[in-house]
């Protein structure tokens, strides 16, 4: 299973890429593939105040519709709308082009909570979702 290095992640399978105070936010490769093929992203608004673990959004496949869960604490910079035409991006690349926000975290602290993906790869493999 595809577990990038330098990304922190979620229990709830987001991953969060930080440069400087701001984080790029999807879904993880094992997420998608859960989920099957993604028809439809509902994502929230620039400006909004997110706390750490709040639901943004949606993201509906064949199989379910879940909550999307904000990595961080802060406010929505930046909204990938291209998913709003091509949701099946998050399938295609869920750690590039499929990317669904970026958020300007205002506790850094924040990121301690995360996981490194070693431990997200460990998390996965006790939940019998490593390969």
């Amino acid at each position: 299973m595809d577990v990038p290095e330098g990304l922190k992640y979620t229990r709830e399978h987001e991953w969060i890429k930080m440069e400087g105070n701001t984080g790029r936010v999807g879904i993880t490769h094992y997420a998608q593939d859960q989920l099957g093929d993604v028809v439809f992203v509902e994502l929230p608004k620039k400006g909004r105040q997110l706390r750490q673990m709040e639901s943004f959004g949606v993201v509906e496949s064949v199989k379910a519709v879940s909550d999307l869960y904000c990595p961080v604490g802060g406010e929505i910079v930046e909204v990938n709308s291209e998913l709003e035409r091509k949701p099946e991006m998050v399938n295609a690349d869920p750690y590039g082009a499929g990317w669904m926000l970026e958020v300007k975290i205002t506790q850094a602290k924040d990121l301690d909570n995360l996981l490194s993906a070693s431990e997200y790869s460990a998390y996965l493999k006790q939940a019998g979702g490593g390969h």
